[in-house]
């Protein structure tokens, strides 16, 4: 055990899970959509798996459920639910590295958040991160002003992923303020509180009753998403933030994996190059300017 924990921290293997359970929930997600399941009715049901594991979570605590901040703990359920929705969207209708990758985008618009609502300087390593994703994702949408279908990425479904992207953020900047006064499981419970009567809502008359196979990989949308949130928070817990996040970008990767051996998903060059830049740009926000001279720094043997 001390060598593998010379070559991969704990909290590294806590960010790998948590990548890896990301990963198979989108898969989950991108395969049950592909069969019929209305997207409403993919976020309702995991909202009922989160649910019952948060509630569980929050009486194993003993402290109330309901919190201290009500309205801005609503209002972080409602903008991750929005968020969510953004998101399974995406996944439905993207390639699933192309949508895992927008999803990363969401630096730029925390850096952006933080400094006007937080009233934080945006620093320098920031700023090389915003200019990178935007050039990263100039280059993956591209091949849509080129007229190329073999490489186009519908423009819509773009959009909603960045949508997804920038409620993430305003999702994360009003947990790091209810972070001050509430318990982090409370926060995680108003979450689907929100999201499964919004999802319930709006799945309308379109609603499908899925088969066994069906409701299992339902459920598993639910379990996966559980065990992603289980080894973020514990990778957190043993590592600092930006050490620790840096490693959840091994999702990309199962991403492609995923997308290329489940679905005969092969992303294009445009893709490899705007994820890249994009990628790293984040590694810089993460780092600073110093990682930047280390990546490049040549190797003298």
């Amino acid at each position: 055990m001390p060598q593998l924990n010379n070559l991969l921290p704990l909290a590294a293997r806590f960010m790998l899970l948590s990548a890896l359970g990301f990963a198979l929930m989108a898969a989950c997600v991108k395969y049950v959509g592909s069969i019929g399941i209305p997207l409403f009715e993919i976020v309702a049901a995991r909202a009922i798996v989160s649910l019952a594991i948060s509630y569980l979570d929050v009486k194993r605590k003993r402290i109330s459920v309901w919190g201290h901040n009500k309205l801005l703990l609503i209002a972080r359920g409602a903008v991750g639910t929005a968020a969510l929705i953004c998101v399974y969207y995406s996944v439905t209708t993207l390639p699933l590295a192309e949508a895992t990758i927008l999803q990363y985008v969401h630096p730029i618009f925390t850096g952006l958040l933080a400094m006007l609502l937080l009233k934080e300087r945006l620093h320098p390593s920031t700023l090389i991160c915003i200019l990178l994703s935007l050039l990263g994702l100039y280059f993956m949408v591209l091949p849509n002003s080129h007229g190329n279908p073999a490489v186009d990425l519908p423009l819509f479904s773009i959009l909603i992923a960045l949508l997804g992207a920038l409620g993430s953020s305003v999702a994360y900047i009003i947990v790091r303020k209810l972070s001050q006064t509430e318990d982090s499981s409370v926060i995680i419970f108003y979450f689907p509180l929100i999201a499964l009567p919004t999802s319930v809502l709006l799945i309308g008359d379109d609603f499908i009753l899925p088969d066994l196979h069906l409701t299992f990989l339902l459920v598993l949308i639910g379990i996966f998403t559980q065990v992603g949130q289980y080894g973020l928070t514990k990778a957190m817990q043993t590592q600092t933030a930006g050490k620790a996040s840096a490693y959840s970008y091994v999702q990309i990767i199962f991403s492609v994996f995923i997308g290329v051996l489940w679905f005969n998903e092969i992303p294009s060059l445009w893709t490899y190059l705007g994820g890249a830049l994009i990628i790293s740009g984040a590694l810089i926000n993460i780092f600073g300017l110093p990682f930047l001279k280390q990546l490049y720094k040549p190797d003298h043997g």
